[in-house]
């Protein structure tokens, strides 16, 4: 139960919270112009009044919000009292412009305040010198820690765990375990299991705290604890890692090196993070854009976007030369030339769809080799029945437009590029994820021109053999 003085601070921080926020979850232009104006004052007074009880995401939103040298004249005036965990909220580049401007004597003694695998977040975009100098100021048992997380690759659950745990040998009484909790300064602030070690550190087990709770503090911790069916290697991919917590419910999860050694836990609110950032990849890849932020600079966000641009200009050219294939045609019946982008179009847009889905269950592991087949056949299905469905509609206003035959022409070609678009939907990204390529990054040119190139094709090359022209 919340004692008076904790009812009283969560109702302000509501109260604060706002004031920080509109109905649309923005940060208040009143609330940033107030911010704004205590820094261009310098009044740190103010500053640390008003951002004491923010929670580390609203004050990463403010930071995203405010101007790069209001950011910089915050994190300055702030000093000691800036809560470094706001950097794990906000984007790449702007983390990136705040780190660099502090001296790793400040980021040194920040990061001993920070849970483990937020300052994994901080010290992995440094380089490898300032990680070093950052490291070497650390007490001897952090230092090791951050290092060994810091080992492992990019985006698995070694760089997502905490390294913060509680683990107990099998041969404890359950009161032992209590008094251990209860008097161990060291511990985490939060956790959820503890985990069940022999002398060599390899995972034996773990107990859920409701367990020890009720549970007879005679009881040894060998007859109480179960085997963790679930823990997750360091080494594996973090979306991998969020997966397996989604398919069985966890909570936290334990992180074992290649010997089954216990290295860290890796908790649910990291999942989620995970989760989000990978939805956000995908959304973005598909379009072509890599891992852009909205912070990013002009330069930046150009020289990421050109590589699939220059891609999607040469199937374009492709397309281009289809229909010159057919320029004698398109002279004669003009009519072609008005209807030509509804095939390509539509044709694009079922490809998109058809694509949208499967580079979905493809990250998601839904789609495997076990129902691609199944999968295929409905997605055949899909396109012959949009086919003939839109043929009709087309179809009628063509022939109602123009004349009869055309009609039938863009009918015909309707059918052939939406069956062909579902086709292509599904099993360009399949063929691509079974060579290794990333389907979220590669699959829209692809599929975009196979629509374009199958609907022109199909189109003017029905016109020319109907009208006998080429």
């Amino acid at each position: 139960m919340q004692q008076p003085e904790d009812r009283a601070s969560a109702s302000r921080q509501h109260e604060g919270n706002a004031d920080i926020y509109d109905e649309d979850g923005v940060i208040r232009a009143s609330f940033l112009a107030h911010i704004g104006a205590a820094i261009a004052d310098r009044d740190v007074l103010a500053l640390k009044k008003d951002l004491a009880d923010l929670h580390q995401s609203e004050l990463g939103d403010l930071l995203e919000a405010l101007l790069p040298d209001q950011r910089r004249a915050l994190v300055h005036l702030l000093g000691e009292d800036f809560d470094f965990a706001a950097l794990t909220e906000v984007d790449d580049s702007i983390r990136q412009e705040i780190v660099d401007q502090l001296p790793n004597a400040q980021i040194a003694q920040a990061v001993q305040e920070l849970d483990s695998d937020d300052a994994v977040y901080i010290l992995e975009d440094l380089d490898e010198d300032d990680q070093e100098e950052i490291l070497s100021q650390l007490p001897f048992t952090e230092r090791i820690r951050l290092r060994r997380a810091l080992d492992y690759p990019e985006e698995t659950a070694g760089r997502r765990m905490q390294t913060e745990f509680v683990a107990v040998p099998p041969f404890w009484t359950v009161g032992q375990t209590i008094d251990y909790l209860r008097e161990d300064q060291n511990l985490p602030d939060r956790f959820a299991q503890i985990f069940v070690i022999d002398p060599t550190f390899r995972l034996l087990g773990a107990i859920d705290l409701d367990m020890i709770l009720r549970t007879k503090r005679a009881e040894k911790i060998e007859d109480i604890m179960h085997e963790t069916r679930h823990a997750i290697p360091a080494t594996m991919d973090q979306e991998e890692a969020a997966q397996e917590f989604e398919q069985y419910d966890l909570l936290s999860a334990a992180v074992v090196d290649e010997n089954d050694r216990l290295v860290g836990v890796l908790t649910i609110d990291d999942v989620v993070d995970v989760i989000q950032q990978e939805a956000e990849e995908d959304i973005m890849r598909l379009g072509g854009v890599g891992d852009e932020e909205l912070s990013d600079s002009v330069l930046a966000t150009s020289r990421s976007r050109v590589p699939w641009l220059l891609v999607n200009l040469v199937t374009a050219f492709l397309a281009a030369s289809v229909i010159g294939l057919f320029d004698a045609t398109i002279e004669q019946i003009v009519a072609l030339a008005v209807l030509m982008p509804i095939v390509a179009g539509m044709g694009g847009n079922a490809g998109s769809q058809t694509m949208t889905v499967t580079v979905r269950a493809l990250a998601t592991k839904d789609l495997d080799i076990y129902n691609a087949g199944r999968i295929i056949r409905r997605e055949m299905g899909v396109g012959f029945i949009n086919g003939i469905i839109f043929a009709l509609l087309v179809g009628t206003v063509a022939g109602l437009w123009f004349e009869v035959h055309i009609g039938f022409i863009i009918a015909a070609a309707m059918i052939i590029n939406l069956f062909v678009a579902a086709l292509a939907g599904i099993l360009i990204p399949l063929l691509l994820d079974r060579f290794g390529a990333d389907p979220a990054v590669a699959s829209a040119v692809f599929v975009t021109a196979v629509t374009d190139v199958v609907g022109f094709f199909a189109f003017l090359g029905l016109a020319a053999w109907w009208f006998g022209v080429g």
